[in-house]
């Protein structure tokens, strides 16, 4: 299957990714993106996104980002990338239901199969990795390879989480042949953080708390935290996988409010425990070793709900 099958004769496109999107789903869509408007120029392809972090903005077409969705048109096309369900597509999902046909590219194999089609790979390093089966390999140029990339470094931790597989690494280096500037784009999407998104990491690993015998550790951000350190709920990054490297702990767990007034929770974990089991119980999911969910309260009574269903399954 290629990405030309998929586009069949659709003459607009509509590309999408995830809610608070990362550097795969912002690399996915902005990968393809450019894809589009080099090979098929006659396509009108539109990218809606949330504000995605700064740090992104290397990434080519990062300004053709909308984030205001406005109405449209029926689509003839709508791409899903990196979203595991419907809900995960935020605001998109306006034109998901007026598009004429719809496609859903995942790599997590929570995925809903909520499209007209889906490809999802579950063994799938990342939507970018998924993607680029659906490219011709020879019609790359540096600025997709370098949204390709970025999406892979993230969702592997830059090749170290389980589903890094022998094909990731032959994705990658493929990739790196159109002279993808491979510490620059580690820096900048996995390790450079601004002065306050340090200080904010800092504090949040400071704050954290062992519990159930040291085999959870869990970390909370309120909404006036937040603005007292000057950022934003998209200058979290890193917080809960760091926290999953502390020894001796099994389950990572990083919740804060959110401008909504619900509380986003991520999970992280090491063998043999699976988080995605536990977020899946509040409506959300992703993977065995990392997941996410929205839950409804307080902090206090969030972690202290998620505590009582980790116990039993530890």
């Amino acid at each position: 299957m290629n990405i030309r099958d998929l586009l069949k004769d659709a003459k607009s496109v509509c590309l999408t990714g995830h809610i608070r999107p990362d550097g795969d789903s912002v690399g996915a869509v902005l990968g393809l993106y450019t894809y589009l408007q080099l090979h098929f120029p006659d396509v009108e392809a539109d990218v809606y996104l949330e504000p995605p972090a700064g740090k992104m903005k290397f990434i080519v077409n990062f300004d053709k980002i909308n984030s205001d969705y406005p109405d449209h048109e029926p689509y003839d096309l709508m791409i899903c990338l990196d979203a595991s369900n419907l809900e995960r597509i935020g605001q998109a999902a306006k034109y998901f239901q007026d598009a004429k046909h719809t496609i859903n590219i995942d790599h997590h194999f929570s995925n809903t199969y909520y499209a007209d089609e889906n490809y999802v790979e579950g063994d799938s390093s990342s939507a970018c990795e998924v993607l680029y089966g659906f490219l011709d390999t020879d019609k790359l140029n540096r600025d997709i390879a370098i949204a390709l990339y970025t999406g892979i470094i993230y969702d592997t931790g830059v090749f170290k989480y389980r589903l890094t597989s022998p094909q990731t690494m032959m994705v990658a280096g493929k990739l790196m042949q159109y002279d993808v500037p491979t510490d620059e784009v580690i820096d900048e999407s996995f390790y450079a953080r601004t002065y306050d998104e340090n200080r904010i990491f800092g504090y949040a690993v400071m704050k954290s708390v062992l519990a159930c015998d040291g085999r959870v550790i869990y970390s909370t951000l309120t909404q006036k935290e937040l603005e007292d350190f000057h950022v934003t709920t998209r200058d979290l990054e890193g917080i809960v996988p760091q926290l999953r490297l502390t020894r001796g702990v099994e389950v990572a767990i990083f919740a804060y409010e959110t401008t909504a007034g619900d509380i986003k929770v991520s999970f992280r974990s090491n063998d043999p425990f699976d988080v995605n089991e536990v977020a899946a119980l509040f409506g959300g999911g992703g993977h065995v070793r990392a997941a996410g969910a929205n839950m409804p309260g307080s902090l206090d009574d969030c972690i202290q709900t998620l505590l009582i269903e980790i116990e039993k399954r530890l």
